[in-house]
């Protein structure tokens, strides 16, 4: 006799979410380590990388059926895609305009996009443990960008906080999407961006032809960091709430800049690691409220843990 699969739970998706962010915090190294390429031709690039891994999860996903499930997507959806298509290009306008750590401090400002569209456009409640985390958040971030942004860099500052913006609209699309299938949007983004990026190259004058070695970097970004932080993070946006999901993965913000000072020596000062910790201290806080009010929920409907 089958078995019905055992629902998600809150913790699974913990570790999913905050797989995602561990996993996407190489991004501003990977783009660093790209030599001449403009930023759209890498953004043409990883999305050519995104695309065949997202189908293939596509198909897994759907029985092997996945124009048929792309054909079902809704609505929200199709905005989230187009969420995307900010959040893809701010962030990597960002990266190359503005050091790794003043772009990625400036995405973590996603929560309170998040939490203030979730309200309006799904009327989530926010808990009052999720505002006091983004509260810790907001003060370590601001300690980070105090120490290193600059007014020269207002370009790329502008694009970053554009990615947060697209990032916590496809928050918001992922929690409305009533079919409860998230991949569509992320495949949407993917291909929305691919082409915008392959037309602003081609009427800009440049060659969507560049060095192997810058297209093998721009398409691993897409294909292995991308592709594989956007299928935990779209799996786990099942049982988060949309407040909670880009604050788990502020795990980002302070593992990118780390990774771009081991790697290449690009600095960090002592707010920055401040900052950091004090970061880390509000997504401990929001996870362990959430584990908290999941497991007393479970308790009092007497479900099981998954």
């Amino acid at each position: 006799m089958p078995t019905t699969p055992k629902p998600m739970s809150y913790a699974t998706g913990l570790v999913l979410v905050l797989s995602a962010g561990v996993i996407w915090s190489v991004m501003g190294l990977g783009v660093r380590l790209i030599g001449n390429a403009s930023a759209f031709q890498i953004l043409f690039y990883r999305s050519l990388g995104v695309l065949p891994c997202l189908f293939l999860l596509l198909a897994w996903t759907s029985g092997g059926h996945p124009l048929r499930a792309l054909g079902r997507a809704r609505w929200a959806s199709i905005l989230g895609g187009l969420g995307l298509v900010a959040a893809f290009m701010g962030s990597i306008i960002g990266f190359k305009n503005t050091s790794i750590a003043n772009a990625s401090f400036l995405f973590a400002t996603t929560p309170l996009h998040a939490a203030i569209l979730g309200r309006l456009v799904l009327g989530e409640p926010v808990r009052p443990a999720t505002w006091a985390a983004i509260l810790i958040a907001a003060f370590g971030i601001g300690l980070m960008v105090y120490e290193g942004i600059s007014l020269g860099q207002l370009y790329g500052n502008a694009a970053a906080l554009t990615s947060a913006l697209g990032f916590a609209c496809f928050t918001i699309a992922l929690r409305w999407e009533p079919s409860g299938d998230s991949l569509p949007a992320t495949f949407f983004g993917g291909l929305y961006t691919c082409i915008a990026s392959g037309a602003v190259v081609v009427l800009n004058g440049d060659n969507l032809m560049i060095s192997a070695p810058d297209a093998s970097i721009a398409f691993g970004l897409g294909f292995i960091v991308l592709s594989g932080g956007l299928t935990l993070y779209t799996l786990g946006s099942r049982v988060i709430p949309a407040a909670e999901l880009p604050l788990l993965t502020l795990a980002e913000v302070v593992l990118g800049p780390i990774w771009v000072f081991l790697v290449i020596g690009e600095q960090v000062g002592r707010l920055t690691l401040l900052g950091g910790a004090i970061v880390l201290l509000g997504l401990a806080a929001s996870a362990l409220a959430g584990l908290w009010q999941d497991r007393r929920g479970q308790t009092r409907t007497g479900a099981v843990i998954a």
